[in-house]
């Protein structure tokens, strides 16, 4: 009888701890359970967020490209009138050719033009355009040259203005950055827009208040990225292809 007894306790407690343990086990799956339904929701959230993010992003990206095609527009015509006023003034010079009269007064006049075109424009080696350009007329004043050479000499500055209006590559020249005058690369996009990289590998590019061009350093680590891809880019002769930059257009208004 007492052995029966004890085999029945031993029954009992091994049945006790298979029950214990069941239980245990049955709560840490109800645990992970709560706890994978828990990281479910949350991914949930982060989704939605990313979502949101995202749509907003693409607003933003949208109304960038708008203003951005619109400010393109605005260039086109700008360079569209510039171009109808070089026809014109060669036009007159021709004129005042066939009749044989004295030309100073109007290469005079187009090379003050030119000259006020050279300032107002994106600020691309500006003093060595200018002295180039006043050259002509020291030379002509001083009877180096012909009217008729100053003539040319003028339409191939004229023609060097319009040519750098849709000329894209890489150069070099001073800037000045936080009061300082550094020489720096540049990359050029046509005449809308003007990126810089200095020796200190400061990055960023050029705008425009009230009258005068500013250097403006990047403002973002994305920004960085992305003038520097553009210079190893044109560094590699690469000129076409998409390209994410700043928001750099140049914007001159039409006159």
């Amino acid at each position: 009888m007492i052995m029966m007894r004890n085999k029945t306790l031993w029954t009992v407690a091994v049945c006790t701890t298979f029950l214990g343990t069941s239980l245990y086990a049955k709560d840490d799956m109800v645990k992970s359970i709560m706890k994978l339904r828990a990281d479910v929701e949350s991914l949930y959230t982060k989704i939605d967020e990313n979502k949101d993010t995202y749509k907003s992003q693409m607003k933003s990206y949208t109304m960038q490209i708008t203003d951005n095609e619109a400010q393109i527009n605005r260039q086109e015509t700008a360079l569209k009138l510039t171009e109808q006023n070089l026809e014109k003034t060669r036009a007159d010079l021709k004129a005042f050719t066939s009749k044989g009269e004295d030309l100073k007064p109007m290469i005079f006049e187009a090379i003050e033009a030119l000259v006020s075109e050279i300032k107002a424009g994106i600020p691309f080696k500006v003093d060595e355009r200018i002295a180039a350009v006043m050259k002509i007329k020291t030379d002509m004043t001083e009877g180096s040259i012909t009217q008729e050479k100053a003539m040319a000499l003028v339409w191939a500055n004229y023609d060097d203005s319009l040519r750098l209006t849709k000329e894209i590559g890489l150069f070099k020249q001073e800037i000045s950055l936080d009061s300082e005058i550094k020489l720096a690369k540049i990359a050029k996009i046509g005449s809308v827009m003007m990126f810089f990289s200095t020796p200190d590998n400061k990055v960023g590019y050029v705008v425009k208040k009230e009258n005068a061009y500013v250097y403006k350093t990047a403002a973002n680590e994305e920004e960085k990225v992305q003038i520097v891809k553009l210079f190893d880019a044109l560094q590699k002769q690469i000129r076409t292809g998409y390209f994410s930059l700043p928001n750099a257009l140049i914007l001159r208004g039409v006159k």
